[in-house]
């Protein structure tokens, strides 16, 4: 990069010796610095008459070229230094909380950083997670239990889960009382599924059958079907059924919340990183806005 500064700078100049003055450098340091970046490239850059010199085609297609990369450079070591927002962020979430938690945040991100562009993908926690480690995503909002690996995080929301079951069904305390004892879940690496065996595992049973189902809609709406049971979280409820449509639930404390972290890699935040964490916290509940606080002190 520094033979096209040299090469620029003496056609800006008008030659060797005002470029060498301008460069601080010796002339014939400029003039060898030239003549290499010729034999690199197997072409004459300048026409020479005596001390004159013109650009030769090729020098003023290469001064084009220089012109866009010099700049590009210099573009880039300013973004490097600048910690405004900006670019691609690639945002990792759960279904549930990319339908119900992330509209209204998102949208004031976009209000508040336009030059930045968001893109946003869906999956269960164990698959984000594996895509900030692999560096697909710049972060992700993911339900523990979270898998081991070399993460920051920042809790953003703390959901309450509750068990969903067929209208008028008998009170559930414990996973016996369910009639069936049909669990419906999204497949395995789901944290709300891990939560649910972890509720029978407290009780001593495993589910009679685990009905596999990739919408919460669906999970919901068979439920009150009378086809199973499920832990959802209960913002989820909101939306999705009329309340007599569906009995609800409560759990046991030891299994009642599901804390959603905001993760990325240890050591990679980015600007456009810590300003989205800025704004989920700013809507987040007053006890996450807490521990980020005492997490920051």
């Amino acid at each position: 990069m520094s033979d096209l500064q040299i090469f620029r700078s003496v056609v800006r100049e008008g030659g060797i010796t005002r470029a060498a003055e301008k460069l601080n450098r010796v002339q014939s340091n400029v003039t060898t610095r030239v003549r290499q970046l010729e034999e690199d490239l197997g072409v004459e850059l300048f026409i020479r008459e005596g001390k004159r010199m013109q650009l030769s085609p090729a020098g003023k297609l290469l001064l084009d070229y220089a012109d866009r990369l010099l700049d590009l450079a210099r573009e880039a070591r300013d973004a490097l230094h600048d910690e405004a927002p900006r670019g691609v962020l690639r945002l990792g979430s759960m279904e549930s909380t990319a339908a119900m938690r992330l509209p209204a945040p998102l949208h004031e991100f976009h209000q508040l950083y336009p030059g930045v562009s968001l893109e946003l993908r869906t999956g269960d926690p164990k698959v984000l997670a594996e895509a900030v480690l692999a560096g697909e995503i710049d972060a992700a909002l993911a339900a523990e239990p979270l898998c081991e690996g070399p993460f920051e995080k920042t809790l953003i929301y703390n959901e309450e889960l509750v068990i969903v079951a067929p209208p008028h069904h008998p009170l559930i305390r414990v996973p016996r009382d369910a009639q069936p004892q049909t669990v419906l879940a999204f497949e395995y690496g789901c944290s709300y599924r891990a939560r649910m065996e972890q509720w029978f595992a407290m009780s001593g049973h495993v589910p009679a059958k685990i009905v596999e189902i990739t919408s919460w809609h669906a999970i919901i709406g068979c439920a009150a079907a009378g086809m199973g049971i499920s832990m959802v979280p209960r913002m989820l409820l909101t939306s999705f059924l009329e309340p007599h449509h569906i009995s609800i639930h409560a759990l046991p404390p030891g299994v009642s919340h599901a804390p959603t972290m905001l993760i990325w890699r240890k050591g990679a935040a980015s600007p456009n990183v810590r300003a989205l964490r800025e704004v989920l916290l700013a809507k987040a509940e007053p006890a996450a806005k807490k521990m980020a606080k005492r997490a920051r002190a």
